[in-house]
């Protein structure tokens, strides 16, 4: 995967080509079709439901219902579910600006990581457009808590993760992962690694009408002691790769590529709503710059 990223120094960029893809819902188990098309300068992400006359949900913040087991959007009664994982991978690819159409209401969960998103906008390719790429710079630190969940974000002239884990299961126990966004970083660091859950879960999940789609071909599922899928892990510390990748898909509900540093320590997708809500609040904490200021500022 080429899959490059964030250059201070760099233009806009969307499609080249439009392309689309079909798969299931994670949690409703909907069969769903999926068309990622270029959209002009400064659009941002905007979801648009096909098959509700082409009612649009921008990503964003504000847009934010509900985020349990994954992060829901709702505008004027109409939802949009499970966007983390292609938001992801449009952030990690470094595209500024796409139209998702999509015909039901959830996006597909495909394996359950972002590698097939990724695919596909490589099929489609990137082109640069004319206008300075826009970033949220981070001032002054802002943290949230809940128990002992928490996550930060402070000023950093990259965009870093860095993600601490902790579960009581042979396979995880405590992982934890640095990981700074750049050219490469994802397709080759994050990008693959896959959603899991447990088994002593699965039953309340379907009572909840949740995980109707699930399976081992889109999710790790574990055992007390082990796990059921037959195929490897990805990676050693898979588990908490993914959680980055989570973060960085509900991370781009901010509109743009932040620079800042984030630590999450066991965090999950309310924690990261409430971080940004919180962040946005405290409007002395960032500020908007282009990649023309950037570039002034970098010069001696």
């Amino acid at each position: 995967m080429l899959c490059s990223y964030i250059l201070p120094m760099s233009l806009q960029t969307t499609l080249k080509n439009n392309i689309s893809i079909s798969g299931i819902g994670l949690h409703t188990g909907v069969e769903v079709n999926l068309t990622l098309k270029s959209a002009p300068e400064n659009t941002g992400y905007i979801f648009v439901r096909t098959d509700l006359d082409d009612f649009e949900i921008p990503a964003s913040v504000e847009f934010i219902s509900h985020c349990s087991y994954a992060t829901t959007l709702l505008r004027k009664g109409v939802v949009l579910s499970t966007c983390e994982h292609l938001l992801s991978a449009l952030r990690g690819y470094g595209v500024d600006n796409c139209f998702i159409e999509l015909d039901n209401i959830e996006i597909p969960i495909m394996d359950g990581s972002s590698e097939n998103f990724i695919e596909l906008i490589e099929k489609a390719g990137v082109v640069e457009q004319n206008s300075p790429r826009h970033y949220l710079k981070i001032l002054e630190k802002v943290e949230f808590k809940n128990g002992d969940r928490k996550m930060s974000i402070e000023p950093s002239e990259t965009c870093e993760i860095e993600c601490l884990i902790d579960f009581p299961h042979p396979f995880i126990n405590r992982q934890t992962f640095h990981f700074e966004l750049k050219n490469g970083s994802f397709g080759k660091e994050i990008a693959s690694a896959r959603t899991f859950g447990f088994t002593n879960e699965i039953e309340m999940l379907r009572k909840a009408n949740l995980a109707q789609g699930g399976s081992l071909d889109n999710a790790i599922v574990l055992t007390p002691d082990g796990m059921l899928n037959e195929t490897p892990l990805r990676f050693a510390d898979e588990f908490v790769r993914h959680k980055i990748l989570d973060i960085i898909g509900d991370i781009a509900l901010l509109g743009m590529p932040v620079l800042g540093k984030i630590k999450a320590e066991k965090s999950g997708h309310a924690i990261h709503a409430s971080l940004m809500s919180k962040l946005l609040k405290t409007e002395n904490a960032w500020e908007i710059v282009d990649s023309t200021i950037l570039k002034s500022i970098s010069q001696p």
